[in-house]
This record gives structure tokens, C-alpha cells and sequence, in this order.
């Protein structure tokens, strides 16, 4: 069994480069941010309050094929997804589901905040991967643009810092880098660069466990 855990805040890439390690390594993958975008999205149909714990924490119990509306990946309820985040109640309802993708036969790959400290403590390689607000701010407007918005620059960095702010502030399961992690900075690579540098931090972390 492998498990690789590839952790770090929002727009830093991570996504992209955990599902390259699953293509790479063969390894089914878990994007965990979309269980808690899912969250946030059953509280916003449901009428209820983000920041009231109860209500999030009513949310969780959402149907699988939730995880699959497009809506989950807009800014809107990216942002919701971090306010839902900050509930201990949310997080313990959605440790178990992690745990169990985490560890089925042959192991996978999950991305996330809290991979690498929380949900598997004892993964066989890590990666924290960040780039700079501005970079990560920069690959949303143009995401936004490509995909027909109007975005607005000064908004995505507040968004982005705030979103920051709350994760690595966080009383339970704070964004922080896990023990024995590489950092991956993708900040001045190309994506191609960053898979192939995540690859090579990935091999070298496994060759050592052997």
C-alpha cells in the first residue's frame, strides 16, 4: 500500500500535481477539498449560516453524487468550503471518510490542508506545495477569465488571504506543513515543471522508506 499526501493552500497547484501523481504512480485520488465544498454548498441550498456550526455540521451527511455538480469548483463556494472548515464537528464528520479512500487496497492520493498532519499522519511521502498570494491570485483571474467571468484582481487576493488566514488560524487541523514533507514552491515553475519536481520529491521519499 502507498499513500501520498500533498497538502498546501488554496490556488497553489496542488490539485493539478496530485492528480499527476495518480496518473504517474497508478493510484486512485481524493481531491478533500471538494468534501467540504460539498458542505458548504448543502448549507448555502439549505438556507442555513456557514458560520453556525450546527448547520454545517447538518450538511455532511450529503449524498455522493454531490461531489460531482460543477458548482462545487466556483470561488463562491470555495469560499463557503473554508468557512465550513473551521468547525471541528465538520472536520471529525469527514476524517473517517478520508481515512477509509486513504487506505484501500494499494493506497492512494489526497490533497487537501490537513493530509499530511491529520488524516494520514503516517503517509509514505508528502508534499506541502504553495506559491505566492499574487501567483496563486493571478491563476484564479485567469481561470475566471478563460471560463467567461469578470474577475477582479483585488478581490481574489483578499479572498485568497483571507481564505489563508483561516485556515492556518484554525483551532483544529490548522494549514501547516506535516513532519517530514518536502516543500514544493510553485511559484516561478510551469506546471510541467511541477509535476516532474513533485515526482522526483515523491521518488526519493519512497526510495528512502525501502
Amino acid at each position: 500500500m502507498t499513500i501520498i499526501a500533498v497538502d498546501g493552500p488554496a490556488a497553489s497547484g496542488k490539485g493539478t500535481i496530485a492528480r499527476a501523481l495518480a496518473r504517474h504512480y497508478g493510484l486512485p485520488c481524493l481531491d478533500t477539498g471538494l468534501l467540504y465544498r460539498a458542505v458548504g454548498l448543502s448549507v448555502l441550498k439549505a438556507g442555513g449560516d456557514p458560520d453556525h456550526e450546527a448547520d454545517a455540521l447538518a450538511a455532511c451527511d450529503f449524498d455522493a453524487p454531490l461531489l460531482d455538480d460543477p458548482a462545487l469548483r466556483s470561488e463562491a463556494v470555495g469560499s463557503l468550503a473554508s468557512r465550513v472548515s473551521v468547525h471541528p464537528g465538520v472536520r471529525q464528520a469527514l476524517v473517517q471518510r478520508q481515512r477509509d479512500f486513504a487506505t484501500q487496497p494499494g493506497g492512494a492520493i489526497l490533497d487537501g490542508r490537513d493530509i499530511g498532519t491529520v488524516i494520514a499522519p503516517d503517509a509514505d511521502a508528502k508534499i506541502f506545495v504553495t506559491a505566492s498570494v499574487h501567483v496563486r491570485a493571478r491563476r484564479r483571474y485567469d481561470d475566471a477569465l478563460a471560463h467567461g467571468g469578470h474577475p477582479d484582481m483585488d478581490s481574489l487576493i483578499a479572498d485568497i488571504q483571507a481564505r489563508d488566514t483561516r485556515d492556518m488560524s484554525r483551532d483544529h487541523a490548522p494549514l501547516r506543513m506535516a513532519d517530514g514533507a518536502d516543500l514544493l514552491d510553485t511559484s516561478d515553475l510551469t506546471i510541467e515543471a511541477a509535476i516532474r519536481q513533485a515526482i522526483a520529491l515523491v521518488d526519493a521519499q519512497l526510495e528512502g522508506r525501502r
